[in-house]
């Protein structure tokens, strides 16, 4: 859940249910309990004192672990903003590697420096006067130490306008905007900079999906969202989000979801009820 201070997240679930959603450029700092996320076929998994690092809109699915009510899982997360970034990167932090292309994904133990200044950043939160002050002075050290660690590299991306990752993110977002329209692979090679097969093998490369599978789960993520937040005309829905067989859109949301659109909606509004959490 987002906070009074800017860019700050933090989240208690004690829900372990299956969740799928659309992760941002994002630093997570879990505290207590973990969670487990499947990005295409790799499946990453980050505990109590370990670190998730994200740096591009992927869709994903998951679940919570090793919690329940009594000792729900807790996290903080801070958004990294490329600008940020950036700007550090002019002070001396790591210059990316531009032939270097890896998943916009990593997990791994959490520096004890970096973990203390995001508690900082935490209890700023009972200190509202002083939050407008030091939090963005505590982003800077948060980031500052991210880039003089194991994910340097991995973060220097996102704030260097030449990365290969700042192209494909440009990409991305044209997908996540216009989700319902065809695909045209010169198109998105061409707003990147690359050769159509140069742009595949990158896109793949750091989503761990093709082009056309990112597209099909923002997809089925939207119709779901849709669907949940106003049930009616499944097949209007699909239509709505791209699709123009009925049929192909069922098939391809019972394959996603575990089951066909109007049940996994109808088990969705039950567990409203009786009050379980699903976060983004």
């Amino acid at each position: 859940m987002t906070t009074a201070i800017d860019g700050l997240l933090v989240a208690s679930v004690a829900d372990t249910s299956p969740e799928y959603s659309l992760t941002d450029p994002l630093l997570v700092v879990m505290a207590q309990g973990g969670k487990r996320l499947l990005l295409g076929d790799r499946v990453f998994e980050y505990r109590a004192g370990e670190v998730l690092v994200v740096t591009a809109q992927l869709p994903v699915s998951g679940h919570f672990i090793d919690c329940d009510a009594r000792s729900p899982a807790l996290a903080a997360g801070l958004v990294l903003r490329p600008p940020a970034i950036a700007e550090l990167l002019l002070r001396g932090g790591p210059a990316p590697r531009r032939g270097d292309v890896r998943t916009a994904m990593a997990t791994g133990p959490a520096d004890p420096d970096l973990l203390d200044a995001l508690l900082r950043m935490v209890r700023l939160l009972d200190s509202p006067a002083h939050a407008a002050v030091l939090a963005p002075l505590i982003e800077q050290e948060i980031l500052w130490r991210l880039l003089r660690g194991p994910h340097a590299e991995l973060v220097a991306q996102i704030g260097s306008a030449g990365s290969s990752v700042t192209h494909i993110n440009r990409t991305i977002r044209w997908i996540r905007e216009n989700y319902a329209e065809p695909l045209r692979i010169g198109d998105l090679a061409a707003m990147a900079g690359m050769s159509s097969s140069a742009y595949h093998r990158h896109f793949r490369s750091i989503t761990e999906l093709s082009p056309l599978q990112f597209q099909k789960r923002i997809r089925l993520q939207e119709a779901r969202a849709l669907l949940v937040a106003e049930a009616g005309d499944i097949a209007g829905v699909g239509h709505l989000v791209g699709y123009d067989s009925p049929t192909q859109f069922s098939r391809e949301y019972r394959r996603m979801f575990g089951a066909p659109p109007g049940r996994d909606v109808a088990r969705l509004t039950a567990d409203r009820a009786v009050g379980a959490v699903h976060l983004p």
